[in-house]
């Protein structure tokens, strides 16, 4: 399929833009899911004593930047999304598992409950049993659903037919069973905090003062930039459906917007992988940059990552070639199929 060619609306399906304002999903409870609301409530309040000048620093801020695209983008973005979920690419066990315990450290759940809830969002985008489609509000699909509980999306029987193939492994089991994801991103904290102390003390700086510097790095690096990893994941779930242009007219509404795919390196072009969830690349035009599926090339290129998945457009041009080795490796248009068939 080229980009001359959009796909149709799936028959059946609610042309997105007649739709109305839909109710929350027949699933979902008026119960707090107390096990979210807290951390996000306490960590957004600690992410405001930022403000304080006191514990302010510039290598904090670039701390925070900086953390904000790696953790978010080698973690939420590669391990979480591309990999685990959709399967896009193929990497070494220890490689994968490096890249879960970075996407720990933004604590957006264990994988087995992400991978569920996103395969639940495509298996009904826009739909009445979307977990988070803005369609409800734009509240609910950026941080509401996270508060109540969503009997389809927490639950055995979601795990099992969305989460199966993550859970097979047994960190991953031992995650969804345990507080080890809590303790992972709690490790951040002294290891940022010592960092910032001794090279405090190692600059001359006397132990209040290199204190002080350990404590803003911890405030900047790993409380703050929790948050800023939050909110653009939860961009992708709301703006991105509701704001920016169409490649493609599917059935959901589904957009490519500019400003979240800069913040998410290149998971704002939400449209293109809508149409193609398989691909390790949301880039379909020259300009939409996308920084994860660069990393994955990278990866690639020094035998770390195997059978990436390239865009539709790409693996239709490409196929004759792909037949002539099929006896030798799964060609990754039928990877694609297979993948598909988890979802």
């Amino acid at each position: 399929m080229s980009l001359a060619e959009p796909l149709l609306p799936v028959a059946g399906r609610i042309d997105p833009k007649t739709r109305q304002r839909m109710n929350r999903p027949s699933s979902v409870t008026n119960r707090i899911a107390w096990r979210y609301a807290v951390p996000i409530a306490g960590i957004h309040v600690l992410a405001c004593v930022a403000c304080l000048p006191w514990l302010f620093s510039w290598t904090g801020v670039v701390l925070a930047v900086a953390g904000t695209y790696l953790y978010g983008g080698l973690g939420i973005n590669i391990a979480y999304h591309r990999l685990l979920t959709h399967r896009s690419f193929q990497c070494p066990l220890w490689l994968e598992r490096f890249f879960v315990v970075v996407a720990l450290c933004c604590m957006e759940d264990a994988p087995a409950s992400w991978v569920a809830t996103h395969r639940l969002h495509h298996n009904d985008s826009d739909e009445a049993s979307d977990p988070h489609s803005p369609f409800v509000s734009f509240f609910w699909s950026h941080l509401g659903w996270l508060l109540v509980e969503n009997r389809a999306v927490r639950s055995v029987s979601a795990y099992e037919r969305y989460a199966r193939d993550v859970l097979r492994d047994p960190f991953y089991l031992k995650l969804e069973r345990s507080l080890l994801g809590i303790w992972i991103y709690l490790a951040q904290v002294p290891v940022y905090y010592a960092g910032g102390l001794l090279a405090g003390l190692a600059m001359g700086e006397s132990w209040a003062a290199a204190s002080q510097f350990g404590l803003s790095l911890v405030v900047w690096g790993v409380v703050l930039r929790t948050v800023c990893v939050w909110h653009i994941s939860w961009s992708v779930n709301s703006l991105t459906h509701l704001f920016g242009y169409r490649n493609y007219d599917t059935s959901d509404n589904s957009r490519n917007n500019w400003l979240v795919a800069l913040l998410s390196n290149g998971e704002g072009w939400h449209n293109n992988h809508h149409v193609d969830p398989s691909s390790a690349s949301n880039s379909h035009r020259w300009w939409e940059l996308d920084g994860a599926y660069l990393f994955i090339c990278l990866l690639e290129r020094l035998g770390l990552a195997t059978e990436v998945i390239r865009p539709r457009h790409r693996r239709h041009k490409l196929a004759p070639h792909h037949f002539h080795g099929a006896s030798n490796s799964e060609s990754s248009m039928h990877r694609e199929d297979r993948v598909d068939s988890q979802r």
